[in-house]
């Protein structure tokens, strides 16, 4: 019975143990590591095992500038959200609340009422706070900014609000990814906008980006009932893609002949 319980306690070999025991004695900690104002540094912890080997272990706090990084949203930040909510469907009182109270918030408030609003898919809020984000002094262009709202919007069929931002984009010199790209084309599809959808292309082939595949093909399904449209993307696809193959349907199934 006890050889079982030895056993179950897995205690380590004689030569384990007479190796563990040459091992010389930590350094003790002095005061004034001890008092240190930087309370979110990882300081080291230590305990002492059945064995009588010291172990190091932490307390399980994320370490240095991630613990300080994270930050939840502050009161200022969740009165405004909940205020932005409550009057979104009246014009005047909304924008009164955000002259009273949403151009008062710092920058990282700001921030954080634009990532909730959208979290919370009011996209017409993030909108209206993105616009107030733009008017600070410590503004700087962000394609990201931009992106999250011009494909919520164009997800929603909100065309023209995706295009105010798109031009207010395009005016600080910055170009969209192809995910950006493909959802406004699809978006202008989608609406029966194939005009629309072709300045975007357009626009797109402009980028300093390499090209990818997925808004040609969003484009050459699209376009089927406009074959004229259809065939300049077709043809600007193959001299991008020349080794990719592009499937055509026959022409009397939409009515061509």
């Amino acid at each position: 019975m006890s050889i079982r319980t030895i056993s179950r306690l897995k205690i380590p070999s004689l030569f384990l143990l007479k190796h563990l025991s040459a091992v010389s004695p930590l350094p003790k900690i002095s005061s004034n590591l001890a008092s240190s104002s930087c309370s979110t540094s990882w300081v080291p912890q230590f305990s002492r095992s059945f064995l009588g080997v010291v172990r190091f272990y932490h307390d399980g706090r994320p370490r240095g500038p991630l613990w300080r990084g994270k930050k939840l949203i502050g009161k200022e930040a969740i009165f405004v959200i909940l205020g932005l909510k409550r009057f979104k469907d009246d014009e005047e009182k909304l924008d009164k609340f955000v002259k009273i109270h949403v151009l008062r918030l710092l920058k990282m408030d700001l921030i954080s009422v634009l990532n909730e609003l959208e979290r919370q898919e009011e996209v017409s809020l993030a909108v209206k706070v993105f616009w107030v984000i733009q008017k600070q002094d410590w503004y700087q262009p962000d394609v990201y900014l931009y992106k999250d709202l011009i494909i919520a919007l164009a997800r929603r069929r909100k065309m023209d609000d995706a295009m105010k931002l798109w031009e207010s984009m395009r005016k600080e010199d910055l170009f969209p990814d192809c995910q950006t790209f493909t959802e406004v084309i699809r978006g202008f599809l989608r609406d029966g906008s194939p005009a629309d959808a072709m300045n975007i292309f357009e626009d797109m082939k402009k980028s300093p980006y390499p090209p990818e595949e997925l808004p040609f093909r969003i484009l050459l399904k699209g376009l089927l009932p406009h074959p004229l449209l259809r065939n300049r993307v077709k043809q600007d696809f193959e001299e991008i893609f020349p080794d990719r193959h592009i499937y055509d349907p026959p022409e009397e199934i939409f009515g061509l002949r």
